[in-house]
């Protein structure tokens, strides 16, 4: 694993990541238990030179709800989005969110010095904490490491936000995204 302070281009085994501060990225991280580790071992080798491809087949795969799904419990998912929100201002600039139930889809801006690595621990680690402490388990809560991806330019920008924000309804959870408690849509519309 790199070390949190690596700055640039890294992997910790099979994805790269780019940790720079004050970059806007999206990242998704799901739940340990979503997919099996042989079928995503498998759509990473299936789509090593095809992003778009990789980003399509794992959104499908994480929407179809495997796993326990312990980011549907209310009490999990507001210990979440709490962590996100307390973030704001400090580390990163929060831009977007949803909370899936068994994975996270968010958008921000790093403030420096911080990196996205460290940034994506920080939240794994407290929340992993206090959902087994919740729940009453122990082991693997999220799975070891994460996808992003850094936006381009405006469009890129609100195509993503428009994504995250409408994960909910495109999974076939709600009509509206506003509708989705554990999310940028509802907090906005909620005021």
């Amino acid at each position: 694993m790199a070390a949190t302070g690596t700055t640039g281009w890294y992997s910790r085994g099979y994805l790269p990541h780019l940790n720079v501060p004050g970059l806007v990225q999206s990242i998704t991280t799901h739940l340990g238990d979503s997919l099996p580790k042989a079928t995503l071992h498998r759509l990473l080798a299936e789509t090593e030179r095809d992003d778009i491809a990789r980003r399509q087949r794992l959104d499908t795969l994480l929407d179809a709800g495997h796993g326990a799904c312990w980011l549907s419990r209310a009490e999990i998912a507001e210990l979440v989005e709490q962590t996100l929100l307390e973030g704001d201002g400090e580390c990163y600039r929060l831009l977007s969110w949803v909370i899936m139930p068994n994975h996270l889809h968010v958008l921000i801006e790093t403030l420096p010095p911080m990196g996205l690595g460290e940034v994506v621990r920080r939240w794994k680690g407290s929340t992993s904490r206090a959902a087994n402490g919740r729940l009453g388990r122990s082991g693997a809560f999220w799975e070891r490491d994460y996808f992003d991806r850094y936006i381009r330019d405006d469009a890129h920008l609100a195509a993503v936000t428009r994504y995250i924000e409408q994960n909910p309804v495109k999974a076939g959870l709600v009509a509206r995204a506003e509708d989705w408690r554990y999310g940028s849509a509802w907090r906005r519309e909620a005021g």
